[in-house]
């Protein structure tokens, strides 16, 4: 069992996963790198330090989520801060038209259903099943934190502004996206009476296997907010969505 708060981070054995959970064993976590490779994952961990364990984790697979939080139960017991950060800009399957990702992969105008159902199964039906499965662990928490990954491509305000000169809300994942900042209200008002705090990080345009290493902004820089998030005190916020300017419109 561990003294020392617990973190899970999905989707972290690469880029702003891995970074953010690299953050936070410094700040003091035993970190949990949620990984659907357990190999991959460990990998990851033996970079980390001796606070980081490797967890297989599919975000897709409820057999997988619920053999996570038995493990984390029974090894750690306790669990102080889940950060969902797996997800996915396209179905990634051969001969995808946009191989790159990216706010226009899986237009809806031409992608097929099947691929974007692909998307929402990690990016948003994934939050959902990890969080409801982590709740119980989280409950028992002094003062835990639930931190998603959200994306200014995903902004219903920011997209629908006739000023704006750079709109993303193009294919499956910028409206997977704008549904997680809804999955991140929705858990946080169903909270709002417990201890525990949910919010949402803009990461920024990070280079990353996401967008085919496109980005402009490094993972260190990617991982800052969610890190902060993370860490809230007592009279932190909840229900936000944030970067490391500050709230970013829903």
């Amino acid at each position: 069992m561990s003294n020392k708060p617990v973190a899970l981070i999905t989707g972290a054995n690469k880029g702003i996963g891995a970074q953010i959970a690299k953050d936070l064993a410094e700040q003091g976590f035993t970190v949990l790198v949620g990984s659907r490779s357990l190999e991959s994952g460990k990998t990851t961990s033996e970079a980390i330090g001796p606070d980081a364990h490797a967890l297989q984790l599919d975000v897709t697979d409820q057999d997988s989520i619920a053999a996570a939080a038995e493990r984390i139960r029974g090894e750690f017991g306790r669990l102080d801060v889940l950060v969902n950060n797996a997800g996915i800009s396209h179905a990634g399957k051969p001969g995808n038209p946009f191989p790159s990702g990216g706010a226009t992969s899986g237009l809806l105008t031409v992608s097929p259903l099947e691929d974007i159902r692909a998307v929402y199964e990690t990016n948003v039906f994934g939050v959902i099943a990890v969080t409801q499965a982590m709740l119980p662990l989280l409950r028992e928490a002094p003062a835990a934190r639930i931190v998603n990954i959200g994306s200014t491509g995903g902004s219903l305000s920011w997209n629908s502004s006739p000023d704006n000169p750079h709109r993303a809300m193009y294919g499956a994942y910028s409206a997977s996206k704008a549904a997680v900042h809804a999955v991140t209200f929705a858990f946080a008002a169903a909270l709002e009476s417990t201890p525990i705090k949910v919010n949402a990080a803009c990461p920024g345009f990070t280079s990353t296997a996401l967008n085919n290493f496109a980005g402009t902004r490094t993972v260190e820089q990617g991982a800052r907010e969610a890190v902060r998030l993370a860490m809230l005190g007592a009279d932190g916020p909840t229900g936000t969505f944030s970067d490391e300017d500050g709230p970013v419109a829903w």
